[in-house]
């Protein structure tokens, strides 16, 4: 935990002296709106919670699809070269019930799990075209910091067979490697509209509290944005 913080700490200090530097260059702020949509069953990572808890759990990976709002503020470099240092917010709760177990009254052993990620992203991006163009397609890649949190509450079954309500919790960071593609256009001398695609990696441990000990992190975002230059 320390040794991720330390690095998410070293990123943004590292972002915010790369864009102070070049104050003649041209900036942009950029809102992003769109959703983040989490691996699948089945390319999630060895391990993971979601596949584990799966085997006892009846609940849709679609619901984890989920509204993503992020923040970018970058800088050229040159004509052909964009980096920026970008933040943003997503969560989603999805309801559960045990798979062949119910309560003596006959309802539904139901649980929330709940995931929130915070990206912490620095991306460089390549325009082929030239910054300059009306409308200007571009691919990067980067590095993300994400700052997790994984919960699950309601009712469980124990060991003995006895249901008891409860809630396990877990927060971090994680770090891991994000591309990115979109293709945006100018709409006036300032502002700038587009469509942008993000694919990130990133895998948290869990603690014996969890059935599975890994939590996958991993997914793709598709966002529409809208940026200002200046």
């Amino acid at each position: 935990m320390l040794k991720r913080m330390v690095v998410a700490a070293l990123l943004v200090l590292a972002i915010t002296a790369g864009l102070a530097g070049p104050a003649s260059a041209q900036q942009a702020i950029t809102v992003q709106l769109g959703a983040f949509l989490p691996k699948g069953e089945g390319s999630r990572v060895e391990g993971d919670v979601l596949v584990v808890d799966r085997q006892y759990l009846l609940f849709d990976f679609g619901d984890f699809n989920g509204f993503l709002i992020s923040g970018d503020w970058s800088v050229a470099l040159g004509e052909y070269i964009e980096t920026g240092a970008g933040f943003g917010y997503y969560q989603a709760t999805v309801p559960a019930i045990y798979a062949e177990w119910v309560n003596e009254d006959g309802s539904e052993i139901e649980q929330d799990l709940k995931l929130r990620i915070m990206p912490l992203t620095a991306v460089v991006k390549i325009f082929p075209a030239g910054l300059k163009r009306g409308f200007q397609p571009y691919v990067g890649g980067g590095l993300g910091v994400y700052f997790w949190r994984y919960s699950e509450t309601g009712e469980f079954l124990g060991d003995d067979g006895s249901i008891f309500r409860d809630s396990f919790v877990q927060s971090g960071t994680s770090v891991g490697p994000v591309a990115v593609f979109g293709v945006r256009g100018r709409v006036s001398e300032s502002a700038l509209l587009g469509m942008e695609g993000r694919y990130q990696w990133g895998t948290a441990d869990l603690s014996e509290d969890f059935l599975g000990p890994k939590l996958d992190l991993g997914g793709f975002s598709i966002l529409a944005t809208f940026g200002f230059r200046f």
